[in-house]
């Protein structure tokens, strides 16, 4: 409603005597402001925009350099090696421009210059300092002294406080790894899982793809690399998501939970008001790109492009394919409720809403009791069924009028919230319960959550919160840094009454959020039902079981002088062999955003060494020191492979990549098309904590994020992602599907703790004979 502010902000009458024009006070003063507010941000943004731009420079360091020169030339001392002069003779002649003026002016241009030149060679140096990875091959604990040389020197090229764009120009690009590494360590990876007969046969394959069809491949590949800011990241989005024609939820959105422990209100509205108000300051230090860059050791930077689309951004689906369509300054949400539409302003007068302002929008929907237009209830289910049967009825019914406007009112929101009429979240007391809030925020009924935008937002009734993420746009450490960063201003910034309502008074004179009107007929409501029919299917299909397993965590392993996540995959690793009985090729998710636009890469986490331990853990001939020693070689056989993908020397990316174009070359090759046919049984990924450090959980140990999941990759697998919080926790989420006999995913977990025990054991044996 806030069109409508300004649209009786100039009231006339057309009189016999003329025009009686009226003019409104209060709207006129919000025009106003938010005129203000509108230039405030141009301003904001040219300013930032030119720190980032000249970074690790800063812009009145121009001012130093032509000072310089200028007093050199008052000095008449030429530092420019006759420039300066050469630059005076080209510049035109006039009666204004004194010969003064024109060596004032030349040596101004000069100095420009000179800066500008100095600025790239600064640039250049800082990307030649980030493409140094030594650093992460070195044992914990000990630095060399090129490393700390190297840090020194990186230090002193980002003494100044960067923004979250700073570094964008000076990363380094992804390399392409040779073919024989590639083929080498793929090699590798397959040989515990293949019978000698079968391994035989893929060295002879892999050997004849390496020797007639790989060199072409590469060079391509390799013609890419130069000129584009990343190999990979545009096919890997074009391709693995966007692509895909089957239902985006479940098999690609993953979700975020709240709080283990607390629930800071009951109030949903309230902690709905404090929760928006808190992403909106975010989004607006985001736009701004005020947000401290993430940099590991405290000095590498990562990589901040996935940042650039998290709102205002939806998934538009598409025929053969889709698109990510990402708009900028749209000031609106859309609320869903009990299967009608809201679309409430976040902005008055060149403001945003605070939080009681927001509580107040919120609980209007709440206490609306109006019923759903036809066909609007389950609408939203195009989004989680197929995408074809989506994208036609899209284009057929979605076109023009009523539903257009209301369409496009949901795709151009900054975010999706959903005010859910169901209680969730994790209870001690009932085991399911974790469960149940996990199938909630993964699908809820398939049709209250917009799986297409960026992010849904999610809050129960019970004051809880999640959020379900859609992927292609980013990966999950994007929307964890977000959500670290909400959940601590709410805790300590914002805060609630003693009646559990949001701070502030409320403001009579906001418009309440209207109603998204729809004219749905018949044949587009049994496109609505078919969709809803397959997602419900999928939905129901999904079997989860959350672990909280607090019999030790970080701090314990630690002690043992081995890597958490090491420790965690082997044991993933031996909890699924108890669990089927063999072993299967294992999924854990690295990163890569060391380099300009990285994203991800595939630590291959079922080797040689973890089948060897493995099988000793179920040897009962083999001594605790055997499987101990085993152990340890597996665990830094991992840590070697998860440095190799984070420093763009993994495998899968670049044999994904050399697939594409032999697909875009029409080249058959037996060897990539089985290597890309091969399932992901067991799907992993760690889920970050703690990348701002906010909130002190020493200080506050119940304030603990519990992390998030997704669906099972594969029918007969499991999907498993794991949160380390703090020095004595870890939560695992783990997904299969009831229509596969041959996973159980609470028999998977009750394995996976077991495994850890077993573990554990073996470094508490250890002691106790030393």
């Amino acid at each position: 409603m806030a069109e409508a502010h300004q649209a009786v902000a100039f009231q006339f009458t057309v009189t016999p005597e003329g025009i009686d024009l009226r003019l409104s006070r209060e709207a006129l003063k919000h025009i106003y402001l938010a005129g203000v507010t509108s230039w405030r941000k141009r301003a904001i943004l040219f300013r930032n925009g030119v720190r980032m731009g000249v970074y690790p420079a800063s812009p009145s360091s121009w001012l130093f350099v032509v000072i310089a020169i200028m007093s050199s030339v008052y000095a008449r001392v030429d530092p420019s090696m006759g420039m300066i002069n050469s630059i005076k003779k080209v510049l035109p002649a006039s009666d204004r421009l004194t010969a003064q003026t024109q060596t004032v002016l030349s040596a101004i241009l000069f100095a420009t210059g000179l800066w500008f030149s100095l600025i790239m060679l600064l640039r250049y140096t800082l990307k030649v300092l980030l493409s140094y990875h030594g650093w992460i091959f070195e044992p914990h604990g000990k630095m060399s002294m090129s490393t700390k040389l190297w840090i020194s020197l990186l230090k002193m090229f980002s003494r100044r406080r960067p923004l979250l764009y700073s570094f964008q120009g000076s990363l380094p690009r992804l390399p392409v790894p040779s073919i024989d590494d590639t083929i080498h360590r793929y090699l590798e990876s397959v040989r515990p899982l293949l019978d000698d007969d079968r391994y035989k046969q893929m060295e002879i394959v892999a050997n004849e793809f390496k020797k007639d069809q790989a060199p072409k491949l590469q060079k391509y590949l390799q013609l890419k690399s130069w000129w584009a800011n990343n190999y990979v990241s545009d096919w890997w989005e074009e391709y693995i998501y966007l692509r895909g024609r089957g239902p985006i939820m479940v098999n690609s959105n993953f979700y975020t939970m709240d709080l283990l422990y607390v629930i800071p209100t009951h109030r949903q509205a309230a902690r709905a008001g404090n929760v928006v108000h808190a992403i909106l300051q975010y989004r607006r230090k985001l736009e701004r790109g005020e947000h401290s860059p993430m940099r590991a050791l405290g000095v590498v930077p990562m990589c901040s492009y996935q940042y650039e689309r998290m709102f205002n951004t939806t998934r538009i689906p598409g025929i053969e394919t889709d698109c990510v369509q990402h708009l900028r300054n749209r000031k609106h949400l859309v609320v869903y409720h009990r299967g009608r539409f809201f679309k409430v302003w976040l902005y008055y007068g060149g403001r945003h809403l605070l939080p009681a302002e927001l509580e107040q929008q919120f609980q209007h929907i709440l206490n609306d009791t109006t019923e759903p237009q036809p066909g609007e209830l389950k609408l939203a289910s195009l989004t989680a069924g197929k995408r074809v049967p989506w994208a036609k009825a899209r284009q057929k019914y979605f076109r023009d009028g009523v539903n257009k406007t209301s369409l496009d009112t949901i795709e151009t929101a900054a975010f999706f919230l959903t005010l859910d009429d169901e209680a969730h979240g994790y209870v001690p007391e009932n085991p399911r319960s974790m469960d149940l809030y996990a199938k909630s925020l993964l699908h809820g009924k398939c049709y209250d959550r917009w799986f297409d935008k960026s992010f849904t937002l999610v809050v129960y009734k019970n004051g809880k919160i999640g959020v379900n993420t859609e992927h292609s746009w980013a990966d999950a450490p994007i929307i964890g840094h977000m959500w670290e960063d909400i959940l601590a201003t709410d805790f300590l910034h914002l805060g609630y009454t003693e009646e559990g309502h949001c701070k502030g008074d409320i403001n009579k004179g906001l418009a309440p959020p209207a109603r998204l009107h729809w004219d749905i007929p018949a044949a587009c409501q049994e496109i609505i039902e078919v969709s809803y029919t397959v997602a419900k299917e999928l939905a129901d299909d999904v079997d989860f079981c959350g672990c909280v397993f607090d019999e030790f965590g970080k701090g314990l392993i630690k002690k043992c002088k081995t890597s958490p996540d090491a420790f965690i995959q082997l044991a993933l690793q031996l909890a699924h062999y108890r669990d089927k009985g063999e072993f299967c090729l294992t999924y854990e998710s690295s990163m890569t955003r060391m380099f300009r636009e990285g994203r991800t890469e595939t630590v291959r986490s079922c080797t040689i060494e973890s089948t060897a331990f493995v099988r000793a853990m179920e040897d009962k001939t083999c001594t605790n020191d055997q499987r101990l020693a085993l152990f340890r070689t597996a665990a830094e056989k991992h840590q070697h492979m998860y440095r190799l993908a984070m420093t763009g020397a993994g495998i899968d990316r670049h044999l994904f990549c050399l697939y594409v174009v032999s697909k875009l070359l029409d080249i058959k090759s037996p060897f990539l098309n089985q290597v890309l046919s091969e399932p992901w049984r067991l799907s992993t990924s760690q889920t970050p904590q703690q990348q701002l450090n906010l909130v002190d959980i020493q200080e506050f140990p119940k304030y603990v994020g519990a992390g998030g999941g997704f669906g099972p990759v594969a029918d007969d697998g499991y999907g498993v992602s794991y949160i380390i919080v703090g020095e004595n926790l870890i939560t695992f989420h783990i997904s299969s599907k009831f229509s596969s006999p041959e996973t159980d995913a609470h028999r998977f977990g009750r394995n996976i703790g077991q495994a850890m025990l077993d573990i554990r054991a073996l470094f508490n044996q250890k002691e106790k004979a030393m």
